[in-house]
């Protein structure tokens, strides 16, 4: 009597086609189903169509074997206010915009309430200081890019703001000169530079405060993420181009004040820059402008686009053979994070009172990524909180500890690094970091 064979077993629409590997998370999220052919839902094969009760997180364009192209995100409230560590953030830049003002204005002097002009200034600066580190949070915590150059999207912001303030000077300037800055007084410069035109309007200034940094992110990035640099090459090639910045703004010939930069600014939009009121309104429009940042960015990571962006950063090589267009999500959000970086700068500056070539430095980019890891990289709060504690600290250790106070400053970070290698958000409970 012949023994029948025994059936082979029917595939499972739900086995993954890597095995028992599976990858990582965020990937197998994106992954569609394999085909019963064999084809795996590739780009190039026969795709069968999907179960009902089973649709890919984020859905093909179309069959055209092209991949999924980048579409804009849904910018929903619930992905802002999803945890309570953005909920306590929000509310924190909410109390210092109001507080910190009423304090500084509404208090009298002789009040040890009372907070002075000096620290309404000094809190500004290091809400810009947040929102750049928000910036680089924004790409090296959930896109896996870590640029080493985003100072040169800060000052360069901070130069557009610069030039409009150096405008508005006029002839209130040491040489009575109604058109020309002093600086191009003093070099014998007999007309304004094209590039100076119009920005003796506030819109005009705005408006280059976002696209000079964005411009210049669009090329740099089309050509860095076309070719596929990556990883520490990319991060050498973004140093590079803030030093190549840095070194040409020094020249006197380019038109932006040499080494001595733009300073001497008299007033914004018709308000005295020296004024107590000026400056808390100042303070309170960083704060707005970063609060506005954070829900930008968590409401982008919150959608699809933000599901993509985790896996490019997990397994930017598995991603791409899935189908997604990479280097378009990439370049999408280097130029927003350039952006943010721009207005960051274009706040600082008014609030300092100053800005020079010394912006442009690389280690001021190294300082950025120092401040997003002692924070928390892929929180965002916790790289705003850590550019916050940082730039405290370097101002507290320099007048406790003036002799020893780098050395302070570089035991704090080793400190966090070895014993906080989350940063000060490891500290919070998970289900309040996003991660």
């Amino acid at each position: 009597m012949t023994k029948r064979p025994a059936p082979h077993p029917a595939p499972s629409p739900n086995r993954s086609p890597e095995g028992a590997g599976g990858g990582e998370r965020v990937v197998k999220s994106l992954t569609p189903a394999p085909s019963p052919d064999g084809a795996g839902g590739g780009e190039h094969g026969v795709t069968a169509p999907t179960p009902a009760a089973s649709p890919p997180a984020v859905p093909p364009d179309g069959p055209d074997g092209r991949g999924h192209r980048m579409k804009a995100p849904a910018l929903r409230l619930p992905a802002v206010i999803a945890d309570r560590a953005s909920l306590a953030f929000l509310a924190s830049l909410a109390v210092v915009a109001v507080v910190a003002p009423l304090l500084n204005l509404a208090v009298p002097e002789s009040s040890p309430l009372h907070l002075s002009s000096y620290a309404v200034g000094l809190i500004g600066k290091y809400l810009s200081y947040a929102l750049l580190a928000l910036a680089v949070d924004f790409i090296w915590g959930y896109c896996g890019i870590l640029s080493l150059g985003h100072a040169a999207f800060f000052a360069l912001g901070g130069y557009a703001m610069g030039m409009y303030l150096m405008r508005q000077i006029g002839a209130r300037g040491v040489y009575g000169n109604p058109d020309l800055p002093d600086f191009m007084v003093f070099l014998n410069w007999e007309e304004l530079p094209w590039f100076w035109y119009g920005f003796d309007q506030f819109w005009f200034a705005a408006v280059m405060v976002a696209l000079v940094p964005g411009a210049l992110a669009f090329v740099f990035g089309w050509l860095a993420f076309r070719s596929r640099v990556t990883g520490v090459y990319l991060s050498i090639i973004t140093q590079a181009l803030t030093y190549a910045l840095m070194l040409a703004f020094f020249r006197n010939d380019m038109g932006f004040g040499g080494n001595n930069g733009f300073t001497d600014f008299k007033d914004l939009l018709g308000f005295d820059l020296q004024s107590d009121a000026t400056r808390s309104a100042l303070l309170a429009a960083t704060a707005v402008a970063l609060g506005a940042s954070y829900w930008v960015c968590r409401a982008v990571l919150g959608s699809r686009t933000g599901r993509v962006l985790r896996a490019i950063r997990d397994a930017e090589s598995r991603t791409r053979f899935l189908g997604y267009r990479v280097q378009d999500y990439k370049l999408w959000v280097f130029v927003l994070s350039a952006v943010l970086a721009g207005v960051a700068g274009a706040l600082y500056v008014p609030q300092v009172g100053i800005i020079n070539p010394s912006e442009f430095e690389p280690i001021n980019s190294i300082e950025v990524v120092i401040w997003v890891a002692v924070g928390g990289r892929g929180t965002l709060y916790g790289a705003a909180a850590g550019a916050v504690l940082v730039n405290y600290a370097k101002t507290w250790f320099t007048g406790a500890l003036p002799d020893v106070w780098l050395y302070a400053l570089g035991a704090m970070f080793v400190g966090v690094t070895l014993f906080l290698p989350r940063g000060l958000a490891g500290l919070l409970p998970a289900r309040s970091r996003d991660e």
